[in-house]
């Protein structure tokens, strides 16, 4: 299982968040999360851990992603074209007329969020089983194009909303490859709750 505690400004929480398989930085500068390259390059992370940047629309993307030494770029936007030289994971927000034909972008990881005013870490949950349907979906098609030509099956990250009351059940539900939570981890927006940050991951890799 794939665990990644999002929203990382500064060393502490990223102590805190130890155990977890990614740690995602936000530069979209409108989020309350937001932190600067330099500040995000500054943050030690332990060997293996992924270092994701969270990105709305952003046409620097990979020049900040060198500067803050990340390991993939996650796209939340309108992107139509992924950027190259890192691995991609493409954010989409689940709402009623989601369709899983979105799911064709050339990405190697999903992230299925729940609809808000903001770009993330809005502390909403949407149907679970839509996100098992994505999984599904995913692979099979994954069989039969993308996955013979990359070899390897895309994966899903559920997020919006996830905290340790229940990201055990979310994972019952859906079956993801992985979990990403911020805004029911923190005391305030940007400052995590590090009690709760280590709860989640622990719930998450036990479920």
């Amino acid at each position: 299982m794939m665990v990644k505690v999002c929203g990382i400004t500064n060393q502490a929480d990223a102590d805190a968040a130890a155990g977890a398989g990614a740690l995602g930085f936000n530069f979209y500068r409108p989020s309350p999360r937001y932190v600067d390259p330099e500040s995000a390059a500054a943050i030690v992370t332990p060997a293996g851990v992924l270092r994701v940047g969270v990105f709305v629309n952003e046409p620097r993307a990979v020049e900040i992603a060198r500067q803050a030494r990340l390991d993939v770029i996650q796209l939340h936007g309108d992107e139509q074209a992924a950027p190259a030289g890192f691995p991609v994971w493409k954010a989409f927000r689940v709402t009623s007329d989601f369709s899983m034909d979105r799911l064709t972008f050339p990405a190697e990881a999903f992230l299925l969020d729940a609809p808000g005013e903001l770009y993330g870490g809005s502390g909403h949950t949407f149907d679970w089983t839509r996100a098992k349907g994505a999984a599904d979906w995913t692979r099979a098609k994954g069989a039969a194009d993308w996955s013979r030509a990359k070899g390897a099956e895309r994966k899903i990250l559920l997020a919006g909303g996830l905290g340790p009351d229940n990201v055990q059940q979310a994972i019952a539900t859906a079956r993801p490859w992985g979990v990403d939570a911020c805004s029911r981890l923190e005391l305030r927006p940007g400052i995590k709750d590090h009690a709760k940050v280590a709860r989640f991951i622990e719930l998450a890799l036990t479920a």
